[in-house]
């Protein structure tokens, strides 16, 4: 159960988490924590994507997802999108900001993870497919979150990224290029948005089976 500490460390602060779509996911533990801690939260999912993957979409469906978020703490909304559209991250901004009045997080937990094979399996298409989801959106989310911020101190902007700097991700070259072109901005990104009181990091979770390993 999702423990409420009241008035909890993030009372009053509102929170968007992209990638919301298992219960055995990072994005759901972190919206759970997010609501443990106080925060009204907006979820963002798109269960397409799990469902072909080799360990599924959530066996409860999206409706279970929610309702174990909803379990003790109201949660404040969701949204569905399909981030390789180039207009998703507004859109999905957009409906947050008209959930919550505004915004004060936005955590980037969405991924296109599935491997995308050997080099000599790979064409533009999967490529293009990584990047438009798992770079090009992450960076117009940041950029929405930011044009949206109403300038109150504590903007905060987490970006998960993966291990592809610290050694070879097998099967997984335009994953690990999309993943890895975010830690490299990290630091243009962070002081671009310092001067609007938006803090920004990027957090490698490190191996977290979620499904893939089992």
């Amino acid at each position: 159960m999702t423990e409420r500490r009241d008035p909890g460390p993030l009372a009053g602060r509102s929170a968007l988490v992209t990638g919301v779509s298992r219960r055995a996911g990072i994005g759901y533990a972190t919206a759970r924590r997010l609501l443990g801690y106080g925060a009204h939260v907006v979820v963002h999912h798109h269960v397409p994507h799990d469902a072909g993957q080799p360990w599924g979409a959530d066996p409860g469906g999206i409706e279970a997802v929610l309702d174990g978020l909803r379990a003790a703490v109201p949660l404040a909304g969701d949204v569905a999108a399909d981030l390789v559209e180039p207009d998703a991250p507004v859109r999905v901004v957009d409906a947050a900001v008209r959930l919550l009045g505004h915004l004060d997080v936005l955590v980037c937990n969405h991924a296109r993870s599935n491997p995308d094979g050997a080099l000599g399996a790979l064409d533009a298409g999967i490529v293009d497919g990584h990047w438009a989801v798992d770079a090009r959106s992450t960076i117009l989310l940041a950029q929405e979150f930011a044009a949206r911020h109403d300038g109150r101190p504590g903007g905060r902007i987490v970006l998960l990224t993966s291990g592809q700097g610290l050694g070879p991700m097998p099967g997984e070259v335009a994953y690990a290029a999309a993943k890895g072109a975010l830690a490299a901005i990290t630091a243009t990104l962070a002081d671009q948005l310092a001067d609007a009181g938006i803090t920004l990091n990027t957090v490698n979770p490190g191996p977290v089976d979620t499904g893939y390993l089992s």
